[in-house]
Protein backbone atom coordinates (compact mmCIF):
# COMPACT_ATOMS: atom_id res chain seq x y z
CA UNK A 1 0.00 0.00 0.00
CA UNK A 2 2.95 2.31 0.52
CA UNK A 3 3.44 2.56 -3.25
CA UNK A 4 0.21 4.55 -3.39
CA UNK A 5 1.94 7.44 -1.60
CA UNK A 6 4.42 7.70 -4.48
CA UNK A 7 1.69 8.52 -7.01
CA UNK A 8 0.08 10.97 -4.59
CA UNK A 9 3.45 12.71 -4.23
CA UNK A 10 3.92 12.84 -8.01
CA UNK A 11 0.44 14.33 -8.38
CA UNK A 12 1.00 16.90 -5.64
CA UNK A 13 4.34 18.06 -7.02
CA UNK A 14 2.99 18.07 -10.57
CA UNK A 15 0.13 20.37 -9.61
CA UNK A 16 2.65 22.91 -8.30
CA UNK A 17 4.06 23.15 -11.83
CA UNK A 18 0.67 23.93 -13.39
CA UNK A 19 -0.11 27.57 -14.22
CA UNK A 20 -3.30 29.17 -12.94
CA UNK A 21 -6.19 29.19 -15.37
CA UNK A 22 -6.40 32.29 -17.60
CA UNK A 23 -9.74 33.30 -16.12
CA UNK A 24 -8.49 33.05 -12.53
CA UNK A 25 -5.39 35.08 -13.33
CA UNK A 26 -7.48 37.67 -15.17
CA UNK A 27 -9.95 37.92 -12.26
CA UNK A 28 -7.02 38.74 -9.96
CA UNK A 29 -5.81 41.51 -12.26
CA UNK A 30 -2.90 39.49 -13.67
CA UNK A 31 -3.77 40.19 -17.30
CA UNK A 32 -0.29 39.52 -18.68
CA UNK A 33 -0.17 36.10 -16.98
CA UNK A 34 -3.62 35.24 -18.32
CA UNK A 35 -2.51 36.21 -21.82
CA UNK A 36 0.69 34.14 -21.64
CA UNK A 37 -1.19 31.06 -20.43
CA UNK A 38 -3.80 31.44 -23.14
CA UNK A 39 -1.20 31.72 -25.91
CA UNK A 40 0.45 28.51 -24.67
CA UNK A 41 -2.89 26.70 -24.56
CA UNK A 42 -3.91 27.87 -28.03
CA UNK A 43 -0.43 27.59 -29.54
CA UNK A 44 -0.55 31.09 -31.05
CA UNK A 45 1.25 34.40 -30.61
CA UNK A 46 0.13 37.01 -28.07
CA UNK A 47 -1.07 39.26 -30.90
CA UNK A 48 -3.36 36.61 -32.34
CA UNK A 49 -6.96 37.71 -32.89
CA UNK A 50 -8.34 34.68 -31.08
CA UNK A 51 -6.49 35.61 -27.89
CA UNK A 52 -7.89 39.13 -28.01
CA UNK A 53 -11.41 37.77 -28.61
CA UNK A 54 -11.27 35.35 -25.69
CA UNK A 55 -9.84 37.98 -23.36
CA UNK A 56 -12.65 40.34 -24.37
CA UNK A 57 -15.28 37.66 -23.71
CA UNK A 58 -13.60 36.88 -20.40
CA UNK A 59 -13.77 40.53 -19.35
CA UNK A 60 -17.42 40.82 -20.38
CA UNK A 61 -18.38 37.74 -18.37
CA UNK A 62 -16.39 38.74 -15.29
CA UNK A 63 -17.86 42.25 -15.37
CA UNK A 64 -21.36 40.78 -15.56
CA UNK A 65 -20.67 38.29 -12.78
CA UNK A 66 -19.16 40.95 -10.52
CA UNK A 67 -22.14 43.26 -11.09
CA UNK A 68 -24.21 41.30 -8.58
CA UNK A 69 -23.45 40.09 -5.04
CA UNK A 70 -25.10 36.68 -4.95
CA UNK A 71 -25.51 34.46 -1.85
CA UNK A 72 -24.20 30.90 -1.71
CA UNK A 73 -27.58 29.43 -2.63
CA UNK A 74 -27.34 31.16 -6.01
CA UNK A 75 -25.88 27.84 -7.20
CA UNK A 76 -29.55 26.80 -7.31
CA UNK A 77 -31.32 30.14 -7.90
CA UNK A 78 -28.96 31.83 -10.39
CA UNK A 79 -29.55 31.93 -14.16
CA UNK A 80 -30.18 28.30 -15.18
CA UNK A 81 -28.17 27.20 -12.16
CA UNK A 82 -30.73 24.74 -10.76
CA UNK A 83 -30.72 22.99 -14.13
CA UNK A 84 -26.94 22.88 -14.30
CA UNK A 85 -26.34 21.91 -10.67
CA UNK A 86 -28.95 19.14 -10.87
CA UNK A 87 -27.43 17.90 -14.12
CA UNK A 88 -23.94 17.86 -12.59
CA UNK A 89 -25.19 15.89 -9.58
CA UNK A 90 -27.00 13.43 -11.85
CA UNK A 91 -24.08 12.87 -14.23
CA UNK A 92 -21.65 12.25 -11.38
CA UNK A 93 -24.12 9.82 -9.79
CA UNK A 94 -24.47 7.98 -13.10
CA UNK A 95 -20.70 7.65 -13.36
CA UNK A 96 -20.89 5.40 -10.32
CA UNK A 97 -24.14 3.74 -11.41
CA UNK A 98 -22.53 2.58 -14.65
CA UNK A 99 -21.21 -0.26 -12.49
CA UNK A 100 -17.49 0.18 -13.15
CA UNK A 101 -16.62 -0.16 -9.48
CA UNK A 102 -18.60 -3.40 -9.37
CA UNK A 103 -15.62 -4.84 -11.24
CA UNK A 104 -12.87 -2.76 -9.63
CA UNK A 105 -13.97 -3.33 -6.03
CA UNK A 106 -15.27 -6.89 -6.27
CA UNK A 107 -13.45 -8.15 -9.38
CA UNK A 108 -11.49 -10.82 -7.52
CA UNK A 109 -14.67 -12.17 -5.90
CA UNK A 110 -16.62 -12.02 -9.16
CA UNK A 111 -14.04 -13.87 -11.22
CA UNK A 112 -13.50 -16.57 -8.61
CA UNK A 113 -17.19 -17.32 -9.18
CA UNK A 114 -16.52 -17.78 -12.91
CA UNK A 115 -14.06 -20.60 -12.19
CA UNK A 116 -10.72 -18.77 -12.41
CA UNK A 117 -7.99 -20.23 -10.24
CA UNK A 118 -6.25 -16.84 -9.91
CA UNK A 119 -8.81 -14.05 -10.13
CA UNK A 120 -6.18 -11.41 -9.29
CA UNK A 121 -4.74 -11.79 -12.77
CA UNK A 122 -8.04 -10.72 -14.35
CA UNK A 123 -8.32 -7.87 -11.87
CA UNK A 124 -4.88 -6.63 -12.93
CA UNK A 125 -5.91 -6.94 -16.59
CA UNK A 126 -9.04 -4.84 -15.98
CA UNK A 127 -6.97 -2.18 -14.25
CA UNK A 128 -4.49 -2.11 -17.10
CA UNK A 129 -7.28 -1.76 -19.66
CA UNK A 130 -8.77 1.06 -17.62
CA UNK A 131 -5.52 3.02 -17.71
CA UNK A 132 -4.65 2.23 -21.34
CA UNK A 133 -8.02 3.18 -22.83
CA UNK A 134 -8.21 6.48 -20.98
CA UNK A 135 -5.77 7.88 -23.54
CA UNK A 136 -7.95 7.15 -26.61
CA UNK A 137 -10.72 8.92 -24.69
CA UNK A 138 -8.65 12.11 -24.80
CA UNK A 139 -8.79 11.91 -28.60
CA UNK A 140 -12.44 10.85 -28.83
CA UNK A 141 -13.70 13.71 -26.67
CA UNK A 142 -12.26 16.36 -29.01
CA UNK A 143 -12.68 14.49 -32.29
CA UNK A 144 -16.29 13.37 -31.86
CA UNK A 145 -17.60 15.63 -29.11
CA UNK A 146 -18.84 15.07 -25.56
CA UNK A 147 -22.43 14.10 -26.27
CA UNK A 148 -21.84 11.38 -28.92
CA UNK A 149 -19.09 9.74 -26.85
CA UNK A 150 -21.15 9.66 -23.66
CA UNK A 151 -24.28 8.41 -25.43
CA UNK A 152 -22.46 5.67 -27.34
CA UNK A 153 -20.45 4.76 -24.25
CA UNK A 154 -23.61 4.42 -22.16
CA UNK A 155 -25.28 2.15 -24.74
CA UNK A 156 -22.09 0.10 -25.17
CA UNK A 157 -21.75 -0.45 -21.42
CA UNK A 158 -25.43 -1.39 -21.14
CA UNK A 159 -25.07 -4.07 -23.83
CA UNK A 160 -21.97 -5.48 -22.11
CA UNK A 161 -23.76 -5.70 -18.77
CA UNK A 162 -26.83 -7.37 -20.27
CA UNK A 163 -24.64 -10.08 -21.82
CA UNK A 164 -22.50 -10.41 -18.68
CA UNK A 165 -25.56 -10.78 -16.44
CA UNK A 166 -27.37 -13.14 -18.82
CA UNK A 167 -24.41 -15.48 -19.22
CA UNK A 168 -23.69 -15.40 -15.48
CA UNK A 169 -27.25 -16.20 -14.49
CA UNK A 170 -28.40 -18.55 -17.24
CA UNK A 171 -25.25 -20.21 -18.66
CA UNK A 172 -22.71 -20.33 -15.83
CA UNK A 173 -22.84 -23.29 -13.49
CA UNK A 174 -22.64 -21.34 -10.24
CA UNK A 175 -22.27 -24.51 -8.17
CA UNK A 176 -19.27 -25.71 -10.20
CA UNK A 177 -18.06 -22.91 -12.53
CA UNK A 178 -15.26 -25.10 -13.90
CA UNK A 179 -17.97 -27.17 -15.60
CA UNK A 180 -18.85 -24.20 -17.83
CA UNK A 181 -15.49 -22.67 -18.83
CA UNK A 182 -16.85 -21.03 -21.98
CA UNK A 183 -19.44 -19.12 -19.98
CA UNK A 184 -16.76 -17.90 -17.57
CA UNK A 185 -14.53 -16.82 -20.47
CA UNK A 186 -17.41 -14.93 -22.11
CA UNK A 187 -18.10 -13.06 -18.88
CA UNK A 188 -14.46 -12.00 -18.61
CA UNK A 189 -14.40 -10.84 -22.24
CA UNK A 190 -17.50 -8.66 -21.82
CA UNK A 191 -16.19 -7.32 -18.53
CA UNK A 192 -13.08 -6.19 -20.42
CA UNK A 193 -15.19 -4.67 -23.21
CA UNK A 194 -17.20 -2.82 -20.58
CA UNK A 195 -14.02 -1.34 -19.08
CA UNK A 196 -12.87 -0.26 -22.57
CA UNK A 197 -16.12 1.72 -22.97
CA UNK A 198 -15.99 3.16 -19.46
CA UNK A 199 -12.33 4.19 -19.58
CA UNK A 200 -12.69 5.96 -22.93
CA UNK A 201 -16.03 7.70 -22.24
CA UNK A 202 -17.78 7.91 -18.87
CA UNK A 203 -14.63 7.54 -16.78
CA UNK A 204 -12.88 10.78 -17.77
CA UNK A 205 -15.52 12.67 -19.77
CA UNK A 206 -17.98 13.21 -16.93
CA UNK A 207 -15.33 15.22 -15.12
CA UNK A 208 -14.80 17.23 -18.30
CA UNK A 209 -18.43 18.18 -18.88
CA UNK A 210 -19.18 18.97 -15.24
CA UNK A 211 -16.12 21.20 -15.11
CA UNK A 212 -17.32 23.11 -18.17
CA UNK A 213 -21.01 23.68 -17.49
CA UNK A 214 -20.74 25.98 -14.47
CA UNK A 215 -19.91 29.72 -14.54
CA UNK A 216 -16.69 30.87 -12.92
CA UNK A 217 -18.23 32.36 -9.77
CA UNK A 218 -20.09 29.13 -8.92
CA UNK A 219 -17.73 26.52 -10.33
CA UNK A 220 -15.97 25.56 -7.09
CA UNK A 221 -19.21 25.15 -5.13
CA UNK A 222 -21.05 23.31 -7.91
CA UNK A 223 -18.15 20.96 -8.57
CA UNK A 224 -17.97 20.20 -4.85
CA UNK A 225 -21.67 19.33 -4.75
CA UNK A 226 -21.40 17.22 -7.91
CA UNK A 227 -18.33 15.39 -6.61
CA UNK A 228 -20.12 14.73 -3.32
CA UNK A 229 -22.83 12.99 -5.34
CA UNK A 230 -20.16 10.80 -6.95
CA UNK A 231 -18.67 9.75 -3.63
CA UNK A 232 -22.03 9.18 -1.93
CA UNK A 233 -23.03 6.72 -4.66
CA UNK A 234 -19.55 5.22 -4.53
CA UNK A 235 -20.09 4.44 -0.84
CA UNK A 236 -23.64 3.17 -1.32
CA UNK A 237 -22.64 0.76 -4.10
CA UNK A 238 -19.57 -0.48 -2.23
CA UNK A 239 -21.64 -1.07 0.91
CA UNK A 240 -24.74 -2.70 -0.57
CA UNK A 241 -23.22 -4.70 -3.45
CA UNK A 242 -22.35 -7.81 -1.37
CA UNK A 243 -25.93 -7.99 -0.03
CA UNK A 244 -27.48 -7.48 -3.47
CA UNK A 245 -25.30 -10.02 -5.26
CA UNK A 246 -25.97 -12.62 -2.57
CA UNK A 247 -29.70 -12.16 -3.22
CA UNK A 248 -29.87 -11.90 -7.03
CA UNK A 249 -26.41 -13.13 -8.14
CA UNK A 250 -25.30 -11.90 -11.58
CA UNK A 251 -28.74 -10.42 -12.32
CA UNK A 252 -27.35 -7.37 -10.53
CA UNK A 253 -25.85 -6.55 -13.93
CA UNK A 254 -29.33 -5.79 -15.28
CA UNK A 255 -29.60 -2.94 -12.77
CA UNK A 256 -26.38 -1.42 -14.04
CA UNK A 257 -27.45 -1.98 -17.66
CA UNK A 258 -30.62 0.03 -17.03
CA UNK A 259 -28.61 2.78 -15.32
CA UNK A 260 -26.25 2.98 -18.31
CA UNK A 261 -29.21 3.46 -20.67
CA UNK A 262 -30.69 6.09 -18.34
CA UNK A 263 -27.31 7.85 -18.31
CA UNK A 264 -27.19 7.91 -22.12
CA UNK A 265 -30.75 9.28 -22.23
CA UNK A 266 -29.88 12.00 -19.71
CA UNK A 267 -26.99 13.14 -21.88
CA UNK A 268 -29.16 13.12 -25.02
CA UNK A 269 -31.99 15.18 -23.54
CA UNK A 270 -30.20 17.53 -21.12
CA UNK A 271 -26.46 17.97 -21.76
CA UNK A 272 -25.23 20.66 -24.16
CA UNK A 273 -22.35 19.94 -26.53
CA UNK A 274 -19.37 21.96 -25.29
CA UNK A 275 -16.57 20.68 -27.52
CA UNK A 276 -14.50 23.44 -29.08
CA UNK A 277 -16.21 26.23 -27.11
CA UNK A 278 -14.94 28.67 -24.53
CA UNK A 279 -16.32 28.58 -20.99
CA UNK A 280 -18.01 31.91 -21.68
CA UNK A 281 -19.82 30.49 -24.70
CA UNK A 282 -20.93 27.41 -22.76
CA UNK A 283 -22.33 29.61 -20.00
CA UNK A 284 -24.23 31.66 -22.59
CA UNK A 285 -25.66 28.50 -24.19
CA UNK A 286 -27.19 27.39 -20.91
CA UNK A 287 -28.56 30.85 -20.16
CA UNK A 288 -30.18 31.03 -23.61
CA UNK A 289 -31.87 27.62 -23.16
CA UNK A 290 -30.17 26.18 -26.22
CA UNK A 291 -31.75 22.84 -27.13
CA UNK A 292 -29.27 20.02 -26.30
CA UNK A 293 -29.98 18.20 -29.56
CA UNK A 294 -29.12 21.35 -31.55
CA UNK A 295 -26.28 22.55 -29.34
CA UNK A 296 -23.49 21.26 -31.60
CA UNK A 297 -24.67 23.63 -34.36
CA UNK A 298 -25.11 26.68 -32.16
CA UNK A 299 -23.11 29.76 -33.17
CA UNK A 300 -21.96 32.21 -30.52
CA UNK A 301 -22.84 35.91 -30.76
CA UNK A 302 -20.05 38.46 -30.88
CA UNK A 303 -17.90 38.80 -27.77
CA UNK A 304 -19.58 42.02 -26.64
CA UNK A 305 -22.97 40.31 -26.53
CA UNK A 306 -21.93 37.60 -24.08
CA UNK A 307 -21.72 40.06 -21.22
CA UNK A 308 -25.07 41.57 -22.16
CA UNK A 309 -26.74 38.17 -22.09
CA UNK A 310 -25.22 37.52 -18.65
CA UNK A 311 -26.39 40.88 -17.26
CA UNK A 312 -29.86 40.39 -18.71
CA UNK A 313 -30.19 36.97 -17.11
CA UNK A 314 -29.04 38.39 -13.77
CA UNK A 315 -31.53 41.26 -13.97
CA UNK A 316 -29.12 43.90 -15.28
CA UNK A 317 -30.37 47.05 -17.01
CA UNK A 318 -27.93 47.12 -19.88
CA UNK A 319 -28.77 43.80 -21.47
CA UNK A 320 -31.55 44.66 -23.90
CA UNK A 321 -30.29 42.40 -26.68
CA UNK A 322 -29.51 39.61 -24.25
CA UNK A 323 -32.86 40.05 -22.52
CA UNK A 324 -34.65 39.50 -25.80
CA UNK A 325 -32.70 36.28 -26.28
CA UNK A 326 -33.46 35.07 -22.76
CA UNK A 327 -37.11 36.03 -22.92
CA UNK A 328 -37.75 34.44 -26.30
CA UNK A 329 -35.42 31.47 -25.86
CA UNK A 330 -33.62 32.51 -29.03
CA UNK A 331 -30.80 30.46 -30.44
CA UNK A 332 -28.37 31.77 -33.00
CA UNK A 333 -27.87 28.84 -35.33
CA UNK A 334 -26.17 29.29 -38.68
CA UNK A 335 -27.10 32.96 -38.81
CA UNK A 336 -30.77 32.67 -37.87
CA UNK A 337 -32.82 32.91 -34.71
CA UNK A 338 -35.08 30.05 -33.73
CA UNK A 339 -37.81 29.99 -31.15
CA UNK A 340 -37.50 27.13 -28.68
Amino acid sequence: MGIGFVWALVLGLGILMFPESPKYAYSKGRTAEAKRTMTKMLGVSENNRKVAKELREMKEKLDAENAGNEPWYAVFTGPRMFYRTSLGITLQAFQQLTGANFFFYYGTTIFVATGLSNSYVTSIILGTINVAFTFPGLYFVERFGRRPCLIIGGIWMSVCFVIFASVGHFALNQTDPTATPKAGAAMIVFACLFIVAFASTWGPMVWTVTGEMFPYRHRATCMSISTASNWIWNFLLAFFTPFITSAIDFRYGYVFAACCLAAAATVYFFLLESSGRTLEEIDTMYILHVTPMKSSKWEAPEGEDLGEVQRAAMGGVNGKAGAEHVENGGVVEHGRKEEL
